[in-house]
Protein backbone atom coordinates (compact mmCIF):
# COMPACT_ATOMS: atom_id res chain seq x y z
CA UNK A 1 0.00 0.00 0.00
CA UNK A 2 3.14 2.51 0.27
CA UNK A 3 4.49 1.49 -2.60
CA UNK A 4 0.56 2.37 -4.79
CA UNK A 5 0.82 5.73 -2.41
CA UNK A 6 4.36 6.88 -3.35
CA UNK A 7 3.19 5.94 -7.05
CA UNK A 8 -0.45 7.62 -7.06
CA UNK A 9 1.91 10.46 -5.41
CA UNK A 10 4.56 10.84 -8.14
CA UNK A 11 1.71 10.58 -11.01
CA UNK A 12 -0.72 12.98 -9.76
CA UNK A 13 2.15 15.64 -8.83
CA UNK A 14 4.02 15.07 -12.24
CA UNK A 15 0.23 15.72 -13.94
CA UNK A 16 -0.61 18.79 -11.61
CA UNK A 17 2.68 20.21 -12.66
CA UNK A 18 2.19 19.50 -16.72
CA UNK A 19 -1.67 20.86 -16.00
CA UNK A 20 -0.35 24.25 -14.24
CA UNK A 21 2.58 25.19 -16.55
CA UNK A 22 -0.17 24.40 -19.81
CA UNK A 23 -2.62 26.66 -17.71
CA UNK A 24 0.19 29.29 -17.42
CA UNK A 25 0.93 29.26 -21.40
CA UNK A 26 -2.78 28.73 -22.58
CA UNK A 27 -3.67 31.92 -21.00
CA UNK A 28 -0.62 33.70 -21.96
CA UNK A 29 -1.34 33.13 -25.20
CA UNK A 30 -4.71 33.98 -24.88
CA UNK A 31 -3.65 37.23 -23.43
CA UNK A 32 -1.12 37.88 -26.23
CA UNK A 33 -3.59 37.34 -29.06
CA UNK A 34 -6.60 39.45 -27.53
CA UNK A 35 -4.60 42.31 -26.60
CA UNK A 36 -1.70 42.52 -29.19
CA UNK A 37 -3.02 40.42 -32.32
CA UNK A 38 -6.63 42.21 -31.72
CA UNK A 39 -7.40 38.64 -32.79
CA UNK A 40 -8.35 35.91 -29.54
CA UNK A 41 -7.71 32.17 -29.84
CA UNK A 42 -10.94 30.12 -29.86
CA UNK A 43 -9.46 27.22 -28.44
CA UNK A 44 -7.12 28.44 -25.63
CA UNK A 45 -9.95 29.87 -23.58
CA UNK A 46 -11.81 26.90 -23.81
CA UNK A 47 -8.81 24.57 -23.35
CA UNK A 48 -7.62 26.31 -20.38
CA UNK A 49 -11.13 25.89 -18.63
CA UNK A 50 -10.49 21.68 -18.90
CA UNK A 51 -6.66 22.55 -17.68
CA UNK A 52 -7.79 24.82 -14.77
CA UNK A 53 -10.69 22.18 -13.81
CA UNK A 54 -8.65 19.13 -14.18
CA UNK A 55 -6.20 20.73 -11.60
CA UNK A 56 -8.13 21.54 -9.24
CA UNK A 57 -9.44 18.34 -9.18
CA UNK A 58 -5.94 16.15 -9.24
CA UNK A 59 -4.86 18.62 -6.80
CA UNK A 60 -7.17 18.37 -4.31
CA UNK A 61 -6.66 14.31 -4.66
CA UNK A 62 -3.05 14.88 -4.34
CA UNK A 63 -3.27 17.13 -1.00
CA UNK A 64 -5.47 14.23 0.34
CA UNK A 65 -2.19 12.16 0.24
CA UNK A 66 -0.57 14.67 1.60
CA UNK A 67 -2.73 14.97 4.63
CA UNK A 68 -3.00 18.33 4.01
CA UNK A 69 -5.81 20.48 3.50
CA UNK A 70 -6.99 23.19 6.19
CA UNK A 71 -8.54 22.12 9.81
CA UNK A 72 -9.30 23.02 12.00
CA UNK A 73 -7.02 21.63 14.87
CA UNK A 74 -8.06 22.93 18.45
CA UNK A 75 -10.56 20.54 19.24
CA UNK A 76 -8.92 17.61 17.81
CA UNK A 77 -5.88 18.63 19.97
CA UNK A 78 -7.58 18.73 23.07
CA UNK A 79 -9.08 14.94 23.01
CA UNK A 80 -7.36 12.08 23.93
CA UNK A 81 -5.29 10.29 21.43
CA UNK A 82 -8.01 6.90 21.31
CA UNK A 83 -10.43 9.11 20.76
CA UNK A 84 -8.65 11.52 18.25
CA UNK A 85 -8.14 8.42 16.37
CA UNK A 86 -11.84 7.36 16.32
CA UNK A 87 -12.64 11.36 15.08
CA UNK A 88 -10.05 10.74 12.24
CA UNK A 89 -11.42 7.68 11.25
CA UNK A 90 -14.95 8.93 11.20
CA UNK A 91 -13.71 12.29 8.88
CA UNK A 92 -11.98 9.98 6.86
CA UNK A 93 -15.08 7.56 6.09
CA UNK A 94 -17.14 10.57 6.03
CA UNK A 95 -14.93 11.80 3.01
CA UNK A 96 -14.91 8.21 1.90
CA UNK A 97 -18.83 8.43 1.48
CA UNK A 98 -18.99 11.86 0.11
CA UNK A 99 -16.30 11.11 -2.48
CA UNK A 100 -18.09 7.77 -3.61
CA UNK A 101 -21.73 9.72 -3.98
CA UNK A 102 -20.85 12.75 -5.32
CA UNK A 103 -17.54 12.84 -7.13
CA UNK A 104 -17.45 8.88 -8.59
CA UNK A 105 -21.41 8.17 -8.77
CA UNK A 106 -22.33 12.23 -9.90
CA UNK A 107 -19.20 12.58 -11.95
CA UNK A 108 -20.04 9.02 -13.54
CA UNK A 109 -23.57 9.76 -14.28
CA UNK A 110 -22.69 13.86 -15.57
CA UNK A 111 -19.79 12.72 -17.61
CA UNK A 112 -22.38 10.39 -19.45
CA UNK A 113 -24.98 12.64 -19.22
CA UNK A 114 -22.25 15.40 -21.57
CA UNK A 115 -20.82 12.81 -23.48
CA UNK A 116 -23.23 13.52 -26.27
CA UNK A 117 -22.45 17.31 -26.67
CA UNK A 118 -19.70 18.91 -27.77
CA UNK A 119 -17.26 21.67 -26.66
CA UNK A 120 -17.34 24.98 -28.66
CA UNK A 121 -13.97 25.15 -29.90
CA UNK A 122 -12.59 21.83 -29.56
CA UNK A 123 -14.96 19.76 -30.75
CA UNK A 124 -14.75 17.29 -28.21
CA UNK A 125 -17.02 15.48 -25.62
CA UNK A 126 -17.51 17.53 -22.67
CA UNK A 127 -17.84 14.39 -20.84
CA UNK A 128 -14.45 14.96 -20.75
CA UNK A 129 -14.16 18.12 -18.52
CA UNK A 130 -16.28 15.92 -16.32
CA UNK A 131 -14.61 12.56 -16.42
CA UNK A 132 -12.11 13.59 -13.83
CA UNK A 133 -14.55 14.32 -11.16
CA UNK A 134 -14.89 10.45 -11.02
CA UNK A 135 -11.00 9.26 -11.34
CA UNK A 136 -10.70 11.91 -8.58
CA UNK A 137 -13.23 10.47 -6.27
CA UNK A 138 -11.47 7.01 -6.54
CA UNK A 139 -7.78 8.60 -6.08
CA UNK A 140 -9.63 10.29 -2.99
CA UNK A 141 -10.95 7.49 -1.81
CA UNK A 142 -7.69 5.13 -2.10
CA UNK A 143 -5.91 8.30 0.03
CA UNK A 144 -8.63 7.65 2.82
CA UNK A 145 -8.43 4.49 3.48
CA UNK A 146 -4.57 4.21 3.29
CA UNK A 147 -4.94 7.29 5.86
CA UNK A 148 -7.61 4.41 8.14
CA UNK A 149 -4.91 1.89 7.50
CA UNK A 150 -1.98 4.44 8.62
CA UNK A 151 -3.99 5.27 12.25
CA UNK A 152 -4.62 1.82 12.85
CA UNK A 153 -1.61 0.08 11.61
CA UNK A 154 0.64 2.90 13.33
CA UNK A 155 -2.07 2.99 16.65
CA UNK A 156 -1.91 6.84 16.61
CA UNK A 157 -3.18 10.11 14.96
CA UNK A 158 -2.26 11.15 11.80
CA UNK A 159 0.59 13.86 11.72
CA UNK A 160 -0.83 17.20 9.86
CA UNK A 161 1.37 18.53 7.52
Amino acid sequence: METTKKVLDKILSSICVVLFGALVLLVTWQVFTRFVLNNPSAFSEELAKYCFVWLVLFGAAFVFGENGHMRIEFIQDALPVKIKMVVQIFIEISIIFFSALVLLSGGLTITKLAWEQLSAALQIPVGYLYAVMSVSGIFIIFYCIYNIYTILKNKKPLEVV
